[in-house]
């Protein structure tokens, strides 16, 4: 699933979102240039609850 992540702007905002990710077991691949990120794996509310309790709101796009 891909996922827009408008509050994701730097390499702080990466790892941040990358280590919430971690800690449910998923990897992402990231596209900060366009503020998406990409998660295969897990369930939708899953990932997004992850990212809520790392402070960034995010929506399914694909």
């Amino acid at each position: 699933m891909i996922l827009s992540v408008p509050q994701m702007s730097c390499g702080h905002c990466k790892a941040a979102i990358e280590s919430a990710l971690a800690a449910v077991g998923a990897k992402a691949d990231f596209d900060m240039e366009n503020r998406e990120v990409e998660v295969e794996g897990l369930p939708e509310a899953t990932v997004l609850a992850a990212l809520k309790a790392a402070g960034y709101e995010a929506e399914v796009i694909g």
